[in-house]
């Protein structure tokens, strides 16, 4: 059977503990694959190698940099048909959401940093006219960079993509769970002509290999999207070594419905933003509020249309919910479920483990969920379950909305639905999450920010506040 291989200093090479860990395709319940599990020998060769490129690639002029980073965007693009393949395979997504979202925007995680890399500017200051002051921005040096499994590799290459452009190295690691497109990266990589050593990609578990990365003193940053309880430990071993850090983490975003909305436009754009990567996207909106005037209209048709979505083969054009990324996680949504029930919730649709024929007959498949009847103070609507399961409740007021939206120690996305102008101010300055899409959900503009509040993390990814992130400020006071 295949074995994915890290990449280090510039080649595709064993772990050196020679271990590995099984990869399943989660369609079909069985191992397709074997991944490296890379351990604190890999990780030293790996910041070995990347410290041996630093000065080369640092040195590098920003146009030089941007022309090897537009190459990789390049090569995404021309793969772009296989790479969803793979990901659909290795992630239990559809192959047409890959192909729509995923990969495209790996494409353009690239072209916008490579492009922001000979655009970065820094403040300059006058004295009075007796003295200038100016700010230089220099690489931190070796940076780790950890991404999770839910979009393998969007989130992946936009923490790669910034850190390079920056002129730094990178020490990198996908999940253990979808490693199939990093590994392609790493091919795409050599064949773009990047210098060896500047990207490196092991592959491995996070108590072991993630960890090795986190506690190396040669690494100088670590941004790391995952899970909140995951990123209190990255935090509890970095800071004291004054590591800058940036965490995305957790979500349990609130969608609020006003009776004024577009009725139709907020029914299918809540159908995507419940029930898109089967629910397993931070940024779905998992506990649904709607005002009472219309609650009963919304919640028919809700149903309704969740029951049309195809739960089938990933490989399938056809195919709206693919399966669950792993046993591991199937297990633990199908035993969120009956939390809830026993909570007191009512199941409107789903609530079953999907039976799905064919190829897919041993496959790990959920039905979308839809739950209502639980107070927000229960543990299905604090806790995030990160599938298809999402709970539907009205609100009266303004201010009953707001309390529920903010009663989780989540604060990552909201999404807000209304005409009037005056109450989408007042909502998303009230709202606690650092992402608020109103009228609409997941329109990203690279140049902004995005990050959570609260438990959802410290730090912003995207624009210039990543590349400020991949690099140290030095101020510079001249004496005129």
């Amino acid at each position: 059977m295949f074995q994915i291989k890290n990449f280090i200093g510039g080649r595709l090479i064993d772990p050196r503990g020679k271990n590995y860990l099984d990869n399943y395709d989660p369609a079909i319940g069985e191992v397709y694959s074997y991944v490296p599990d890379s351990d604190e020998q890999d990780v030293e060769l790996a910041v070995q190698a990347a410290e041996h490129a630093f000065e080369g690639w640092a040195n590098t002029s920003a146009s030089d940099r941007c022309s090897i980073l537009m190459r990789i965007a390049d090569l995404i693009d021309m793969k772009s048909d296989y790479l969803s393949g793979i990901e659909s395979i290795d992630n239990g997504k559809p192959k047409t959401l890959a192909a729509t979202v995923d990969i495209p925007r790996a494409a353009a995680n690239f072209r916008f940093f490579a492009t922001a890399a000979v655009q970065f500017s820094t403040d300059a200051h006058h004295m009075e006219n007796n003295a200038l002051n100016y700010t230089l921005r220099q690489p931190l040096g070796v940076v780790g960079c950890i991404s999770p499994w839910n979009l393998p590799l969007y989130l992946f290459t936009w923490k790669i993509a910034p850190a390079l452009a920056a002129g730094n190295c990178v020490v990198a690691k996908p999940s253990e769970v979808t490693p199939m497109t990093a590994y392609e990266l790493s091919k795409i990589c050599i064949e773009s002509g990047l210098p060896a050593g500047v990207l490196n990609i092991l592959h491995g578990t996070g108590p072991k290999c993630g960890a090795a990365i986190v506690k190396h003193p040669a690494i100088k940053a670590i941004s790391f999207t995952g899970s909140t309880r995951a990123g209190k430990e990255i935090a509890t071993v970095a800071a004291p070594m004054f590591k800058k850090l940036s965490l995305e983490l957790g979500g349990k975003n609130p969608n609020i419905i006003f009776a004024d909305c577009d009725f139709e436009k907020m029914l299918k754009t809540t159908i995507q933003s419940s029930f898109s990567n089967q629910g397993e996207i931070c940024l779905c909106g998992s506990r649904i509020l709607v005002e009472k005037s219309i609650y009963e209209k919304f919640r028919s048709a809700f149903v309704e249309e969740t029951k049309k979505l195809k739960i089938g083969d990933p490989l399938q054009q056809d195919t709206s919910i693919g399966a669950i990324v792993s046993k591991q996680h199937f297990d633990k949504i199908n035993y969120h479920i009956r939390v809830a029930a026993e909570e007191g919730g009512m199941v409107l649709s789903g609530g079953e483990i999907a039976p799905v024929n064919g190829r897919c007959a041993g496959g790990w498949f959920i039905q979308p969920t839809i739950i209502e009847g639980l107070p927000w103070s229960c543990r299905t609507n604090l806790e995030e379950i990160f599938g298809p399961v999402v709970t539907i409740a009205p609100f009266e007021t303004e201010e009953e909305a707001i309390q529920i939206a903010n009663s989780t120690e989540y604060g990552l996305s909201a999404t807000i639905w209304t005409e009037n102008l005056n109450r989408a101010h007042r909502m998303s300055a009230a709202v606690q999450s650092g992402i608020i899409w109103i009228n609409c959900w997941m329109h990203r503009d690279l140049r902004t920010p995005f990050g959570g509040m609260k438990n959802s993390g410290v730090g912003r990814e995207g624009g210039n506040e990543a590349m400020r992130f991949f690099t140290e400020a030095k101020n510079v006071c001249l004496k005129l």
